[in-house]
C-alpha cells in the first residue's frame, strides 16, 4: 500500500512538473507544453514551441465552437503536427473535426485518432492520466533518454508517443511503454532525426547558454 501511494504521488509530481496533462472537466482537452528549463532542452524550435501552443488552444476553441459539449477531443500538437484523440458521435464529425484543424495555419499534419463511440467516464480518464505519468516516469528513469524530447498521450489505454527524436531512442521509449500495466497499445508519431541533426541540435541549444546577456544602452 505504501508503496502504491509513493508512485501515485511521483506520477502526480511529475505530471505537475511537465505541465502535460489530462484534463477530465470539460469535453475539449488541450496539451500543455514543457514550461521554465524544460524549454530550453526542447528540441521544437522556440517559434514552433509557440505555434503548437496557438494551434491546441485556438484549435480547442474553434472544436467547441463547432460541435459545443457534444464530443470529448483532446488536441496536442508537436512541431506543427497534430494529434487528435477522444471520442465523437458520428463519422461526419470525426472528418469535420479533422478538416477544421487541417485549414488552421501553421498546422502541418493531423493525424486523426478520434474514436465515433459515446464519450468516456471520469474513471477511464483518471486511469489515463496514471498511465502518461507512469510512462513520463519511466522515460526519466531510463537514465539514457531525453525526456523533454517526448511528449505523451494517452486515450482508452493506447498511448501516442509524439516527438523529435533519434531511431534507438524511439525504439527505447516505445519498448518501456510496452511495459507498463494498463498499456493496451503504443502509437508512434515521431520526427526521426538523424545523429548528426540531434549534435547539430545539442550545439545549437548550448550557444545561447554560453553567451553573456547584451547590455542596453540606457535611452
Amino acid at each position: 500500500m505504501t508503496r502504491n501511494i509513493a508512485l501515485l504521488l511521483r506520477v502526480s509530481a511529475l505530471a505537475a512538473a511537465l505541465a502535460t496533462g489530462l484534463s477530465a472537466c470539460v469535453p475539449l482537452v488541450v496539451g500543455g507544453a514543457a514550461v521554465g528549463a524544460m524549454v530550453a532542452t526542447d528540441r521544437r524550435t522556440s517559434g514552433a514551441q509557440l505555434e503548437d501552443e496557438s494551434i491546441e488552444f485556438g484549435g480547442a476553441s474553434r472544436l467547441r465552437d463547432a460541435f459545443g459539449d457534444r464530443v470529448h477531443i483532446n488536441i496536442n500538437s508537436y512541431n506543427r503536427q497534430v494529434l487528435l484523440t477522444g471520442e465523437v458521435p458520428t463519422a461526419q464529425d470525426k472528418t469535420n473535426a479533422e478538416q477544421i484543424i487541417a485549414r488552421m495555419q501553421n498546422v502541418k499534419s493531423v493525424v486523426n485518432e478520434l474514436a465515433v463511440m459515446g464519450q468516456t467516464g471520469m474513471q477511464g480518464r483518471s486511469n489515463d492520466t496514471l498511465i502518461t505519468g507512469k510512462v513520463k516516469a519511466s522515460l526519466v528513469d531510463a537514465k539514457d533518454l531525453q525526456v523533454n524530447a517526448f511528449k505523451v498521450v494517452t486515450e482508452r489505454g493506447t498511448v501516442y508517443l509524439m516527438g523529435r527524436v533519434s531511431p534507438r531512442e524511439a525504439d527505447r521509449a516505445t519498448q518501456i511503454t510496452r511495459t507498463i500495466s494498463g498499456v493496451q497499445r503504443v502509437v508512434r508519431i515521431f520526427e526521426i532525426l538523424s545523429d548528426q541533426e540531434l549534435q547539430r541540435l545539442s550545439r545549437e541549444q548550448a550557444v545561447p547558454a554560453s553567451r553573456p546577456a547584451a547590455s542596453t544602452p540606457a535611452p
